[in-house]
């Protein structure tokens, strides 16, 4: 037992509740068990119980043992004054006061199922993917749809709060902050860091003077991510590199002294190719985040976010040495990737923080216009029987595995909850 799972089971009423008697004899009605309260004080905050022919509304207070009452000093914390009920697993024989008077104690653990017990006890001993992947896919569609939104809920929101942090940093210039955004999606995984200190070393005001000339702009993000510390016997990468030195010079721009990484990655995500398309992307478009807002389709996003690098990576994937002709498109996979990491996250925090509802459900819509994303996550989802339809359903089981299963939130996921909850549980005490 732990307290957590106690609050859980007093929270959801998950004991037998019939002929209940506090520890100091009288006959325990429970009208309302309170709510459950995640801050300072009592567990729980206005509850309602009956205690022989008296009814007290106030707060309750749970802890394993009846002597926790007095380890944790409850007895003349004023936060504790309304505490009218006590509930506790074990009576080690310490009843609670408080100034002096006794509170009414009611023990739990001859009265909660040993199956809901050892279900619980199994769920957090399991090392699998998620701990309830022998129980999938436990919901139907239509609960697994709902648990799904409130997960995309929950991870956009989460996502938001990266997003308004950033924005402190950029004093409020919601460009500059999906500027970010955006070179920190076209870093991927492996070079997102990196990518992000290389934006935030280029302030867009300066990229905004340059983005008529497609090799400063390339210059400026090759150079501040020191891809251009070589003598190149080319005269394109001499090129940027002499553009770059000049304009170094002049801004006085600080180089990101950490090289984006290149092993162990497809030719295609090399930070070379990354770099050249997202130069490309500045060089097409202006005021990106502003049209963003102003679109309606998610079509026509796509089509703003789709690039190819300019001529000289046709046949380069490294400068200095070509290859074979093949155009660096940006590709319907990145532009997705891009719209799902960074276009709705940022759309959702603006309209979070600017009370527009409109703008958050369009990134909802959005996101379920999107195909599913297809990596391991989603995959082994699939493979348990829970499919995703759409990058909001991906998304949502992202986040279900990373925030919930990673960390064993079985309580508080309704999933695990559905599996504690069955009432053949309930029934066998």
């Amino acid at each position: 037992m732990n307290e957590r799972l106690l609050q859980y089971i007093w929270q959801f009423q998950y004991f037998n509740k019939t002929a209940l008697k506090v520890e100091q004899g009288q006959e325990l009605t429970i009208i309302h068990p309170g709510t459950y309260n995640t801050h300072q004080g009592p567990d729980f905050l206005d509850g309602k119980v009956t205690i022989g022919n008296t009814t007290w509304a106030g707060n309750i207070e749970i802890h394993i043992n009846s002597s926790d009452w007095i380890k944790h000093t409850h007895g003349n914390d004023i936060n504790y004054s309304n505490v009218i009920l006590h509930v506790v697993w074990n009576n080690d024989g310490d009843i609670a006061y408080y100034n002096g008077s006794i509170l009414p104690t009611l023990e739990l653990h001859n009265l909660v199922s040993k199956l809901l017990l050892d279900r619980f006890r199994d769920l957090m001993a399991r090392k699998a993917f998620v701990p309830c992947e022998a129980y999938l896919p436990v919901f139907n569609e239509m609960k697994w749809t709902a648990w799904k939104e409130r997960m995309i809920i929950e991870r956009l929101q989460r996502k938001s709060a990266f997003v308004l942090e950033l924005l402190k940093e950029a004093k409020n210039h919601w460009e500059e902050v999906f500027w970010w955004m955006l070179a920190r999606n076209f870093g991927i995984r492996v070079n997102a860091d990196i990518f992000e200190a290389i934006a935030k070393s280029l302030p867009l005001n300066i990229v905004g003077r340059h983005k008529n000339q497609i090799h400063q702009l390339e210059g400026f993000l090759l150079g501040q991510a020191g891809l251009l510390n070589h003598e190149f016997s080319e005269d394109y990468p001499n090129l940027l590199k002499k553009e770059y030195l000049f304009y170094q010079k002049k801004y006085q721009l600080k180089r990101v002294f950490i090289k984006p990484f290149f092993l162990r990655m497809r030719p295609a995500n090399f930070p070379t190719i990354r770099l050249a398309q997202l130069a490309m992307l500045v060089h097409k478009s202006s005021h990106l985040f502003s049209k963003i807002k102003e679109t309606d389709s998610v079509t026509e996003i796509k089509k703003l976010l789709n690039v190819t690098a300019n001529d000289y990576w046709h046949y380069h994937y490294l400068l200095d040495e070509p290859g074979d002709y093949h155009p660096k498109q940006l590709g319907k996979q990145m532009v997705e990737n891009i719209i799902i990491n960074t276009v709705t996250p940022v759309l959702f925090a603006y309209g979070l923080l600017n009370g527009d509802t409109l703008l958050k459900d369009k990134a909802l819509e959005w996101l379920a216009e999107l195909s599913p994303e297809k990596n391991s996550i989603t995959q082994t989802w699939t493979s348990f029987g829970v499919t995703s339809n759409s990058a909001l359903e991906s998304q949502a089981l992202i986040e279900l595995k990373n925030s919930y299963c990673n960390k064993k939130r079985c309580l508080e996921c309704a999933v695990g909850n559905s599996i504690l909850k069955g009432h053949e549980l309930i029934r066998s005490y």
